[in-house]
C-alpha cells in the first residue's frame, strides 16, 4: 500500500531528502510547504514534485495527505510532530526530536495513543562505523562493551555561519548561539545505536565561547547560552560509561569527518579517526578503513548544492560503504544522492516502510527519546557547573504497539 507524504521546511536538507521521497516506490506523492513560499515553489519545480500548501496548518488539513517529513529549525521539531500526529499524520522528523523532557513525553504519548509512525531521522544510526561497531557488538567480538565515545565536531566556521544565515534570516545569531548538548544525537546515537541500552546520569562541563562577534553571546543568543563546547560523561544502565563530545570551536576537519566514534570492550575495541578505522584486540590490531569509507555519488560542484555551503557539501554527496546492506534497498533508490556517509537512503525507507506496513521504525519514538534526552539533561547539568544529574527513560518501544496504516485506519498488525 502506497502512501502520500507532505514535506515541512524547503531547506538545504529538506532539499536532498524530497528526491529519495518521491523515488520510493512505497510513495505516491510528495507536496511541500515552507513559511517562504518561493522556497516550496522552486523545490516542487526542481524535482518534479507533485505541488505545494500555503502553510504547515493547510498541509495537515488536507485529507488526502498521509504523512508528514518535518525539516524545519531544530527547536521548532517538538510543537509541529505534536501538531502532525494530532491531526492523524505518521511523521518523520529531522534531528532532534525536542529540546524539552516535556516535549519527548507529549510524543510518546501521542505516539502510544494514536498508533501512528513516529521516526527520527537520525544519521549516525546508519554511519558506517556505528553499522560496523553494531555488527561486532552482536558477533561478541567486544566482549562485555564497558565504555564508549562519540563525538559530534563541527566548527562553526566549516560551514554553520552560512547554514544559520540561510535559515535565520537577519536575526541569524539569536539562533546561531544554539547549545550544543540540545543537538546531541549524532553522538548519542552513534553510540547507542551500535550497543544498546541508555543513559541513567551525567555530569557535564560547558565551554563559554570567547569569539567575541555575537554567536554564543547570551545577551544575543535566543536560548540565553554562551556555551560553544561541551563535554559529558554519562553512566549506561547495566554498567559503563559513555562521553559525549559536543563541540562547535575546534581545530578539526568536519567537512571531511562530523561525528567520530570509539568502543572499548573486554575483549576487543574498536576507534576511528577523519580518515582511518581501526579493530584491536589481545592478539593485535586490523586496519579496517576501507569497509567503512563511503563513496561519493554526486560531485561536490552539482547544481543541486549551490545554496549548500562548500564546507558542508561533503556531508550531503557521501554514498555507501562496504558495511553497508544495500541489498534491503528497493531498486529504485540506487544510484540516487545519498547523504552522510550514506545513510539517506536507509532512513528513507526506513520510514516508508514503517508506513506502509505498520512496522515499528528503528529509531521510534522510545529510541529516539535515548538519543535525545540525555543531551537535554546533560545541559542543564553544565548550567550548573557540571552537577550530576539523573536522566530519566521512557522504556523500551511496546513490542505488540497498536499500529495504524497509511490511512489512519488500524491494520492489526504489530
Amino acid at each position: 500500500m502506497t502512501f502520500r507524504l507532505g514535506i515541512v521546511g524547503a531547506g538545504q536538507f529538506a532539499g536532498q531528502f524530497a528526491k529519495l521521497f518521491a523515488a520510493h516506490p512505497e510513495i505516491s506523492s510528495v507536496h511541500v510547504t515552507d513559511v517562504l513560499p518561493e522556497r516550496a515553489e522552486a523545490l516542487v519545480q526542481r524535482l518534479g514534485l507533485d505541488g505545494t500548501h500555503p502553510t504547515f496548518e493547510a498541509m495537515l488539513d488536507d485529507g488526502g495527505l498521509d504523512a508528514v517529513a518535518i525539516f524545519t529549525q531544530r527547536w521548532t521539531h517538538g510543537p509541529l510532530v505534536l501538531d502532525a500526529l494530532r491531526a492523524g499524520k505518521h511523521v518523520y522528523s529531522a534531528v532532534p526530536m525536542a529540546i524539552s523532557e516535556g516535549e519527548i513525553a507529549e510524543i510518546i504519548e501521542a505516539v502510544r495513543e494514536t498508533g501512528l509512525t513516529y521516526m527520527m531521522g537520525e544519521t549516525s544510526y546508519y554511519n558506517p562505523a556505528t553499522v560496523y561497531a553494531r555488527g561486532r557488538r552482536e558477533e561478541g567480538a567486544f566482549g562485555r562493551i564497558f565504555y564508549a565515545e562519540g563525538d559530534y565536531v563541527h566548527d562553526m566556521d566549516l560551514g554553520f555561519y552560512e547554514a544559520y544565515q540561510y535559515s535565520g534570516g537577519a536575526d541569524w545569531k539569536r539562533t546561531a548561539s544554539y547549545p550544543p548538548m540540545l543537538y546531541p544525537t549524532h553522538s548519542v546515537g552513534g553510540v547507542l545505536g551500535a550497543i544498546g541500552g541508555h543513559a541513567v546520569s551525567v555530569s557535564c562541563i560547558g565551554v563559554r565561547d570567547e569569539r567575541g562577534d555575537g554567536v554564543f553571546d547570551r545577551d544575543v543568543s535566543m536560548f540565553g547560552n554562551d556555551f560553544s563546547n561541551a563535554t559529558a560523561l554519562f553512566e549506561l544502565a547495566g554498567g559503563g560509561s559513555m562521553r559525549i563530545n559536543e563541540f562547535r570551536r575546534v581545530g578539526y576537519p568536519s567537512h571531511l569527518r562530523e561525528s567520530r566514534f570509539r568502543f572499548f570492550g573486554t575483549e576487543g575495541s574498536f576507534e576511528q579517526l577523519v580518515e582511518a578505522a581501526v579493530w584491536q584486540d589481545k592478539e593485535g590490531f586490523e586496519d579496517v578503513t576501507a569497509q567503512l569509507r563511503a563513496h561519493r555519488t554526486v560531485d561536490l560542484d552539482d547544481p543541486s548544492l549551490a545554496d549548500v555551503a562548500p564546507a558542508l557539501r561533503e556531508a550531503f554527496v557521501s554514498g555507501l560503504a562496504p558495511v553497508h546492506d544495500s541489498g534491503r534497498l528497493p531498486a529504485e533508490l540506487r544510484g540516487l544522492p545519498n547523504g552522510h556517509e550514506g545513510s539517506h537512503h536507509f532512513l528513507v525507507d526506513d520510514f516508508a516502510t514503517a508506513v506502509s506496513r505498520g512496522t515499528l521504525p528503528t529509531v521510534n519514538a522510545w529510541e529516539a527519546a535515548r538519543y535525545t534526552l540525555p543531551g537535554i539533561v546533560a545541559h542543564e547539568s553544565a548550567l550548573r557547573g557540571g552537577e550530576r544529574l539523573p536522566v530519566p527513560d521512557f522504556g523500551d518501544a511496546p513490542i505488540a504497539l497498536e499500529r495504524r496504516g497509511p490511512r489512519g485506519l488500524l491494520d492489526g498488525r504489530h
